[in-house]
């Protein structure tokens, strides 16, 4: 079950476990109870702290809670947590055994100071890369405050239970029986969507911030390198984003950023705010911008409206939006989303097991994502509106090796179809001769390309045609003091590699604005 190296590795982590636990197991005569058991009693080898039990009374077979002795906690999990999901077991044993989460004191209160009864079931997999930081979260907050409940349900393992509750896209959580929500969750996101004063207290946080020299609208690659670039200068920087790393957080693998062999997505965006906070950049995640006010001369403040209200000024401001997933645009799509229409094969794939899915899409990541859900589904059709496939000849030739795959080219996706409930098939035209076809199956995945995240600047700066924010070889903008990059901008080819050079570009702009612009006496 874990290697020799995965064992030494566990055994240093576990001499953190200062009180004794106990992992209580709920067994059948599956493979996974066996699986399980095997998992639960090597781990308790491994230290005198942790104990194993096997007399549960969980309904879910196979299942373990983790329980502190002496202690009134509720964790389940109900899953062999092994792949994605083996540190988030990791943690959990560390923080039931005693062991302090990194996470801040006021958020640490602030779910103490929940009211229950709260009772969390999270649907994962183990394949999905987004599930750990959700998974961890609700983890904690069992551990922390014994009003609340949470069962981590690996979706694969209880499969009848996912296509019951038509479940289609993980990680999924659900509080006291009904949807809470859906993808990936930070614990501070948790916590404010629980928490309604919340609101309040994030405005007046950030109506008390002092003035930046350079405030940064979104923390991916390209807001990173900028925030970098511009605190090495001396300069007073901030980042406000809705979720640091940005998009980097749903790629699976990244192989093409220089000096890095190989990495993932969430490892990614880790590394960069590590290096961000290195620098001692203001970091406001969970924020929404929704407006943007340009000085009405240069040297006056540029001012940013968030969402609940609160305003930040600053001497300078980087717009590095991102983008996000564009869609289809035809019936069925939004009804089904979540419950058939998927956008990521690596977290949902697994809950297609052996069904009949649609990639919408021939590109790059169209192709990919054909390739991965093959080995999972049953039988996946490949829906270009081409005439051709755009992605690279290798994807095309392992595509077309396997044989559980069909392409369809020259089609035209023109609605999605269900029962209500869930994804029934999918209609396309054929666009040389305009006949309609139906296909069915249970899944759509949607992989046609991005688009910006740039309509809140309408009428505020000029924008192309496609949405994207017009920038000079600086990345100036159409306004004074703002500046723009990576993939929300006209800068082509959106790739990690150049948003983060195209940061670091607006970067030395803003300085170079901000040493030759004198502050008027409004902004001084």
């Amino acid at each position: 079950m874990l290697n020799e190296s995965l064992q030494s590795q566990l055994r240093a982590y576990l001499t953190k476990v200062v009180q004794p636990v106990e992992l209580v197991a709920s067994l059948d005569d599956s493979q996974g109870a066996q699986e399980l058991r095997a998992l639960l009693e090597t781990i308790a080898s491994l230290t005198d702290k942790v104990s194993v039990r096997l007399d549960g009374q969980q309904s879910r077979r196979p299942s373990f809670q983790i329980k502190r002795v002496g202690a009134e906690s509720s964790l389940h999990f109900a899953a062999v947590p092994l792949g994605h999901e083996f540190t988030s077991l990791v943690l959990a044993l560390l923080w039931t055994g005693g062991h302090p989460p990194k996470v801040d004191a006021a958020t640490i209160d602030t779910v103490r100071a929940l009211q229950g009864p709260l009772r969390f079931e999270v649907f994962m997999s183990l394949s999905c890369h987004n599930c750990p930081d959700v998974v961890q979260a609700l983890s904690l907050m069992a551990v922390l405050n014994p009003a609340i409940e949470t069962v981590v349900i690996d979706g694969a393992l209880y499969q009848d239970e996912v296509n019951a509750r038509q479940i289609m896209a993980v990680p999924m959580v659900f509080l006291n029986g009904e949807l809470f929500g859906s993808g990936r969750m930070t614990l501070e996101e948790i916590v404010a969507k629980l928490d309604v004063s919340s609101a309040d207290k994030e405005r007046a946080k950030i109506d008390a911030k002092e003035r930046f020299d350079v405030l940064i609208v979104g923390g991916g690659p390209a807001g990173s390198a900028a925030a970098v670039y511009a605190a090495r200068k001396g300069l007073r920087t901030g980042i406000v984003t809705e979720r640091f790393g940005g998009q980097t957080n749903d790629t699976l693998g990244i192989e093409n950023y220089i000096s890095i062999l190989e990495t993932n997505g969430p490892k990614f965006s880790a590394d960069l705010e590590s290096h961000v906070r290195h620098y001692g950049v203001d970091i406001m995640s969970l924020q929404t911008v929704t407006r943007l006010v340009p000085p009405a001369h240069p040297g006056d403040d540029v001012e940013v409206i968030l969402s609940h209200g609160g305003v930040l000024r600053s001497r300078s401001v980087i717009l590095s939006t991102g983008a996000r997933w564009r869609n289809v645009n035809v019936p069925g799509e939004t009804e089904y989303r979540n419950r058939g229409v998927a956008y990521c094969p690596h977290c949902d794939g697994p809950l297609f097991k052996g069904k009949r899915v649609a990639v919408i899409g021939g590109g790059n990541s169209g192709v990919e994502a054909a390739i991965d859900l093959a080995g999972v589904v049953g039988h996946v059709t490949v829906v270009e509106f081409a005439d051709q496939l755009k992605a690279d000849a290798v994807l095309i030739a392992k595509l077309k090796s396997l044989s559980n795959t069909t392409i369809v080219l020259g089609a035209q996706t023109t609605e999605i179809l269900g029962d209500g409930k869930t994804v029934t098939g999918l209609v396309y035209k054929d666009r040389s001769s305009g006949q309609l076809h139906t296909l069915e199956l249970q899944g759509v995945f949607v992989q046609i390309g991005l688009v910006p995240n740039t309509e809140w600047l309408k009428g505020t700066l000029e924008l192309s045609r496609f949405g994207e924010i017009v920038v000079d070889h600086h990345g100036a903008t159409s306004a004074p003091g703002i500046f723009a990059a990576g993939d929300a901008t006209t800068v082509p080819y959106k790739q990690i590699v150049i948003a983060a050079g195209d940061g670091a570009k607006a970067a030395l702009g803003a300085f170079d604005y901000l040493i030759r612009t004198p502050l008027t006496r409004a902004a001084a």
